[in-house]
C-alpha cells in the first residue's frame, strides 16, 4: 500500500481547497457562528493594574441593567480542581499577576448589553510594586524552568583571544503579536455535567485533555468542536484563559450556551504573543571566515503568572561548525501577560541574531555571504552528532542566488543609487526541525461508495480540508470526490496539534495506517458499513537523523536617502522540505511565512509601558502588518524532493519555515542599502536617519 503512493495520482497536483466555495459564500461555520438556541453573551471584567490583589467587586449597577443574566466573579465562579497552570486557573482568588488578567466577566442578552454592564461593574484593587522593564542585564535573570539546555565546549574564550577575526555583537526583537484574522472565540454549554466548546483551536484533543482535569470531569465530558479556523500562527495552539472563562460563565447559567469573542486590543494580553529576545553573539573565524569560536547568550522575556521562554538558541545550536561553543539560554520573568507560540518559536527571533552575525562576519572577511555559509557548512548536526536526514541548505542558497540574480551584485555597500534611493540586497538561510507526533489515530468507514475518514486535526486555513483528502484518496486508490472528511471535533478519533510544522506530516501518517487496514481487513470492493482504525506510530528515523528542513531567503529593498523610507521591492525564498502534497496550498503557506517574516523586519513590535505593563499599541490601528502595497514581488520555490527519513509520504512540514530567516535577509539588504547596521528589529526609517 505505501509504495503506491509513489504512483500517486493526486498527491502532488494543485488541488483548489474544498472548503474555498464554502468560506468565500460565508457558509464555513467558524466558532461564534455556530447556531445555539438563545445564547447569553459574555463581556469581562479584565485587571487596569499590573500587579495586586482585588479587594472588592461591586456589580450592583450592572445586575440592575435590563437584560443583564449574571456577572461571574471569584466569589461564584466553579472551583476549579487544578490550579497548577497559573494562565488558566482564573477567578479562583484575589491575586492580580498582569495588567488585562481576568477578573470576572458580565452575561447579557445582547453584546452591546454585556459591554455596557461591564464599564457599570466596580472593581477596587490594591496595587503592589510591579517590574515590567526587560533587559538583558537584568538580575532576575535566571535559567528556565527545568533548565536552559546549555551546550559548552571546548574553551571559547582562549579560542576567541587567538581568532584572526571576532564579531561581537548584542541583536535583539521585540514582543510581537499572532492577530489571526479570526479572534479567540468560544461558545459553552453546560447539559448536566457534560460540557460543549464550540471554540477557535488548533488542536481540539489537546485541548481536552488540559481543560478537562482543570473542570474536574473526565475528558469524555468535554465535546470541542471546530472545524474551520481562521488563522492561529499557534496563537490557538494552547488553551488560553478565554476559554476557561467562557467555560466558567457557562457553568452558572446550566443548559444556556454562552458566547465570547476576545475583542482585539484584550487579545494582546490574554491569548498569548512572542516575547521579547536579547542574543549576544561572540564568535571567532579564521581570516578565510572558518568559524573557530561560537559564542551565544539568549535571554527571552516571561511572564511571573506562567512562564514560557523563547528559546532563541535553537537554529545556532545545529547550523554551523564550530569547535568551542558556548551557548546558554536565560528567562527574565515579569509582571506582563502570559506569552505563548508565535510561528515557528524560538527558530524565528532566532534566527535574526544568527544571520544578521554572519553578514557580519562575512563583511568582516572580505567574503561574500553565501561563500561564509558554504565554508561553514558542517558534515553532521553539531549539536547531537547524529547524520542529518537531507540538509541541502547550499543547494537552496545556490538555487535562490540563480534565480534572485545575486552574481550581479556589487558587494559594496550604498554602491547603487537610483533617484535618490539606496538598493541593497540581501540572504539569510532558514531552518526548522522536521519532526511528526505520534499518537495521531483515523477512521475510515465505507457507505454507498463513498470513504468517510475522520480525524480530530485542524485547519488554520492552512489547507488541512484538501491535503488530507488528497492523502486518503491515494491511499485508497480512489478519486478525491470519494473521499468524505471530518475533522476538528473530539468525537473524531484522536489527532495531535496543528503545531510545530507536524501537522499533516502526523495526521497523514494516521490515514495510510488507517487506509492500509481498511484494504487489508476489507479489499478493494467493501460492503456498507465497515470501518478500520489506524494510529500514527514515532517515526524511528528521528532516533537516527537530525530531522530538519532548509531554505534560503534573498530580499532586496530601497531606502530613500533623505527620509530614510524603506520599501521593499522584491522577495525570494527557495526552501527544502521533501515532497510538496499541494503545490497551490505549499506556495500560500510559505508566501505567508515569508510575508510574517516582513512584519518581523520592518512593522511588527508591541510597545509595552514599563510603568503600567500594558502594551499600548494594542490594536491593529497602531500595530503595523504588512498588505500587499508593502510588498511588491514575493517568490516561493522549493527543491524537487522527497526525503526518505520523514515517512511514507517523503515529505516534511511548511508551515513555520517561510518564517524563518525572512527578517535576517531584510535587515542585511538595508545594511547593503545604507552602509548601517541595525541589530535590533524592527527597522524603521528612524535608525536609519540616526546614523
Amino acid at each position: 500500500m505505501m509504495s503506491d503512493l509513489l504512483r500517486a495520482s493526486s498527491i502532488g497536483t494543485p488541488r483548489v481547497r474544498l472548503d474555498g466555495p464554502d468560506k468565500v459564500r460565508g457558509l464555513a461555520p467558524y466558532a461564534y457562528e455556530h447556531p445555539v438556541e438563545d445564547p447569553l453573551h459574555l463581556f469581562p471584567l479584565c485587571s487596569t493594574i499590573a500587579l495586586g490583589r482585588v479587594t472588592a467587586i461591586d456589580a450592583t449597577a450592572a445586575l440592575a441593567l435590563d437584560g443583564v443574566v449574571r456577572v461571574i466573579t471569584r466569589e461564584n465562579a466553579l472551583r476549579l480542581a487544578d490550579t497548577e497552570d497559573g494562565e488558566l486557573a482564573i477567578l479562583q482568588d484575589d491575586r492580580i499577576g498582569f495588567r488585562g488578567q481576568y477578573l470576572g466577566a458580565v452575561l447579557a442578552d445582547t453584546p452591546e448589553t454585556a459591554r455596557h454592564a461591564a464599564d457599570l461593574v466596580v472593581v477596587t484593587a490594591e496595587a503592589a510594586p510591579h517590574d515590567a522593564d526587560f533587559r538583558h542585564d537584568h538580575p532576575a535573570v535566571r535559567e528556565p524552568e527545568g533548565g536552559g539546555d546549555d551546550i559548552d565546549t571546548g574553551d571559547l574564550e582562549a579560542a576567541l583571544a587567538a581568532a584572526e577575526i571576532v564579531v561581537d555583537q548584542r541583536y535583539s526583537t521585540p514582543l510581537e503579536h499572532n492577530n489571526p484574522m479570526e479572534p479567540h472565540t468560544t461558545i459553552a454549554r453546560w447539559d448536566g455535567e457534560q460540557l460543549t466548546l464550540w471554540t477557535s483551536t488548533q488542536g481540539v484533543h489537546p485541548a481536552r485533555q488540559t481543560l478537562a482535569p482543570m473542570l474536574g470531569i473526565d475528558p469524555e465530558q468535554l465535546r470541542i468542536i471546530s472545524p474551520h479556523v481562521g488563522g492561529g500562527f499557534g496563537s490557538k495552539g494552547l488553551p488560553h484563559a478565554d476559554m476557561m472563562l467562557t467555560a466558567l460563565a457557562a457553568h452558572a447559567v446550566p443548559g444556556r450556551a454562552v458566547k465570547h469573542a476576545v475583542t482585539r486590543q484584550h487579545m494582546f494580553a490574554l491569548t498569548g504573543y512572542r516575547p521579547a529576545t536579547s542574543q549576544r553573539f561572540r564568535i571567532g573565524a579564521r581570516a578565510d571566515g572558518t568559524i573557530t569560536a561560537f559564542g551565544l547568550e539568549a535571554v527571552s522575556s516571561s511572564s511571573r503568572t506562567k512562564e514560557f521562554p523563547e528559546v532563541a538558541i535553537k537554529p545556532s545550536r545545529q547550523m554551523y561548525a564550530g569547535e568551542h561553543r558556548r551557548i546558554t539560554q536565560r528567562v527574565l520573568p515579569l509582571d506582563i501577560a502570559v506569552p505563548s507560540w508565535m510561528r515557528a518559536p524560538g527558530e524565528a527571533p532566532g534566527m535574526v541574531g544568527l544571520e544578521i552575525m554572519m553578514d557580519e562576519l562575512a563583511e568582516a572577511c572580505g567574503l561574500d555571504p553565501i561563500e561564509l555559509r558554504v565554508r561553514n557548512e558542517p558534515e553532521r548536526d553539531p549539536d547531537t552528532g547524529m547524520p542529518f536526514n537531507r540538509r541541502r541548505l547550499i543547494d537552496c542558497l545556490h538555487e535562490g542566488a540563480a534565480r534572485f540574480g545575486w552574481a550581479q551584485r556589487d558587494p559594496r555597500p550604498r554602491a547603487r543609487r537610483e533617484g535618490g534611493w539606496l538598493i541593497g540586497t540581501g540572504v539569510a538561510s532558514a531552518t526548522y526541525p522536521a519532526s511528526r507526533q505520534p499518537g495521531s489515530k483515523a477512521r475510515i468507514r465505507h457507505e454507498a461508495g463513498v470513504y468517510e475518514v475522520g480525524i480530530g486535526a485542524a485547519d488554520l486555513g492552512t489547507g488541512t480540508w484538501t491535503a488530507l483528502t488528497q492523502v486518503a484518496a491515494d491511499a485508497l486508490e480512489v478519486d478525491p470526490d470519494r473521499i468524505a472528511l471530518r475533522i476538528g471535533d473530539t468525537a473524531l478519533p484522536n489527532a495531535t496539534v496543528a503545531g510545530g510544522s507536524t501537522g499533516l506530516a502526523s495526521w497523514s501518517a494516521a490515514v495510510l495506517a488507517a487506509a492500509d487496514a481498511f484494504r487489508r481487513e476489507h479489499g478493494t470492493a467493501p460492503p456498507d458499513g465497515v470501518e478500520a482504525i489506524g494510529e500514527a506510530a514515532e517515526n524511528p528515523a528521528e532516533k537516527q537523523f537530525a530531522m530538519h528542513s532548509y531554505g534560503a531567503q534573498f530580499a532586496q529593498v530601497r531606502v530613500q536617502e533623505q527620509t530614510g523610507e524603506i520599501r521593499l521591492d522584491r522577495m525570494l525564498g527557495v526552501f527544502s522540505v521533501g515532497r510538496i502534497i499541494n503545490p497551490r496550498t505549499a506556495r500560500s503557506q510559505l508566501l505567508g511565512g515569508m510575508t510574517m517574516g516582513v512584519g518581523m523586519a520592518l512593522h511588527e513590535k508591541g510597545e509595552l509601558d514599563p510603568r503600567f505593563g500594558h502594551v499600548v499599541n494594542h490594536d491593529l490601528a497602531e500595530y503595523h502588518v504588512p498588505v500587499n502595497a508593502d510588498i511588491r514581488s514575493l517568490e516561493a520555490h522549493w527543491l524537487d524532493e522527497e526525503d526518505p527519513q520523514a515517512g511514507p509520504l517523503g515529505a516534511r512540514g511548511i508551515g513555520e519555515i517561510g518564517t524563518v530567516g525572512a527578517a535576517a535577509a531584510i535587515a542585511n539588504a538595508i545594511h547593503h542599502a545604507t552602509g548601517a547596521r541595525v541589530r535590533d528589529l524592527p527597522v524603521f526609517g528612524s535608525d536609519l536617519l540616526a546614523r
